[in-house]
């Protein structure tokens, strides 16, 4: 299982938001690039990189920023936040993103996602799939769909996507445990589906529960920040 590390961009500096509540956001560093070097220093060999201005402006904002890690550091980033045209889409992979996360543009123009998943493949386009409350979250969670998971998750694994980044937001940044149960019952259900678990992960015992059970990936933000799971221990992780 890959351990992944999350760096959220506001005005180009990494931040850390609690349930997606721009409100309740903390700054951890100012330089993307030193956090980055940072996780690849320590062996890690994924970043999950999120343009959370994107998100609000509804396209990709931040897509210097992604370059500039991509030029200065041998990380595989995918890249989220925003992503809403076919432009979009091409600056991320222009500049360099390996893959690219789609969620809100999966359940409010599906025929779009569904001709990126046929132009540039599954191993490419991740499907988001943030939930709450059983119904999948959009618009950088601001807004619910009535789109269940289950079905939403189905749906698309029919369609050819392969990857898909979980996140329970009811976890997400709180730093008081992960949806294990959540993770379970889709590795269950879907068993070919690769699945990237994130949101609330805090402790190492965690991340060795996820292997267990399969995930692909765990994504960890505000853990590490905090200190709660250090890089060190991480590298037992690294494939």
């Amino acid at each position: 299982m890959y351990p992944i590390p999350a760096i959220d961009i506001i005005d180009g500096k990494c931040v850390r938001l609690t349930q997606g509540d721009y409100e309740q956001q903390k700054v951890y560093n100012e330089d993307p690039l030193e956090v980055a070097k940072a996780y690849e220093d320590h062996g890690l060999q994924r970043l999950h990189l999120v343009d959370l201005d994107g998100a609000k402006a509804k396209r990709i904002v931040h897509y210097k920023v992604l370059e500039r890690l991509v030029s200065r550091t041998n990380l595989h980033i995918d890249f989220g936040g925003g992503l809403k045209s076919d432009d979009d889409l091409r600056i991320a992979f222009e500049c360099g993103a390996q893959q690219v996360t789609g969620g809100t543009i999966a359940v409010k123009h599906p025929e779009r996602f569904e001709a990126w998943l046929q132009r540039y493949g599954g191993e490419r386009i991740i499907l988001g799939s943030d939930v709450k409350d059983g119904k999948i979250a959009v618009s950088g969670w601001q807004e619910q769909s009535e789109q269940a998971l289950f079905p939403f998750l189905e749906g698309y694994v029919e369609k050819g996507v392969v990857y898909t980044i979980c996140t329970d937001v009811s976890k997400d940044g709180l730093l008081q445990g992960t949806a294990m149960e959540l993770y379970k019952n889709i590795r269950q259900t879907f068993p070919d589906l690769q699945l990237i678990a994130s949101g609330g992960i805090t402790r190492l015992e965690e991340l060795e529960k996820l292997r267990e059970i399969g995930c692909y990936g765990a994504i960890i933000g505000k853990a590490i920040y905090e200190g709660h799971i250090t890089l060190a221990e991480l590298e037992q992780f690294v494939v």
